[in-house]
């Protein structure tokens, strides 16, 4: 009994310092998930008029990762720099002579190192709202795009082009000593994807935006 109250008091006086815990800087590291999709128009065509590609016709969101260390300078107004390793991608429907293709839906995957900028400011002692752009750098992708459209021209033509693309974040957090809860969406203003292809019966080139849903836990180191 003696030592069951030692322990109970030491976990109270823990709890106790976590939640005064407030420092004008916070550097952490943090782990969470994506909800991912491609979106933009149908912007793909072959010679005849087919286009293979449907990215409108299906709501479906790929699961991904998201982790890495953040920083933070300030209190009631905040800058937050992080940097990322997601997994970002997207879900949609392929055809072949304006019928689904056997494969059915197409499960895009990127890797991608994202450096958000966030300036936040703290509502209450624990709510937070921050928004503020981002970069993100793609590391490395599963060619699906490119495989499919190689299915059905027969041949193997298509090249992704960019690697850097730039678009934002917004969301809400909630700081419980040196945990953080936070959760956001984020938005593109260029093309994460772009493929061109080297031949005369397409398009020379489509790209493609995306947004996903992010939720990631936090823990302060100091």
């Amino acid at each position: 009994m003696k030592n069951f109250m030692i322990a109970l008091c030491m976990m109270t006086i823990s709890c106790t310092a976590s939640a005064q815990y407030d420092p004008a800087f916070r550097f952490g590291i943090k782990a969470g998930a994506n909800l991912s999709n491609i979106n933009g128009s149908n912007d793909l065509t072959l010679s005849g008029g087919n286009n293979p590609f449907n990215f409108k016709d299906n709501d479906n969101r790929s699961l991904g990762f998201a982790g890495g260390v953040f920083f933070r300078f300030g209190k009631t107004f905040y800058i937050q720099p992080e940097i990322l390793l997601s997994q970002k991608g997207g879900r949609f429907n392929v055809y072949e002579d304006g019928v689904q293709d056997s494969n059915g839906k197409v499960d895009v995957r990127f890797s991608n190192l994202d450096v958000p900028i966030l300036f936040g400011i703290r509502v209450a002692k624990f709510f937070r709202v921050n928004v503020g752009p981002m970069a993100s750098l793609r590391l490395s992708n599963n060619g699906k795009i490119g495989d499919s459209f190689d299915v059905i021209t027969g041949e193997n033509s298509a090249q992704f082009k960019n690697r850097l693309a730039y678009g934002y974040q917004a969301g809400v957090g909630v700081d419980l000593g040196r945990l953080s809860l936070d959760v956001r969406y984020e938005g593109n203003f260029t093309d994460i994807v772009k493929v061109e292809f080297d031949n005369a019966t397409t398009a020379s080139q489509f790209g493609k935006k995306g947004n996903l849903f992010q939720a990631t836990l936090g823990f302060a180191i100091f």
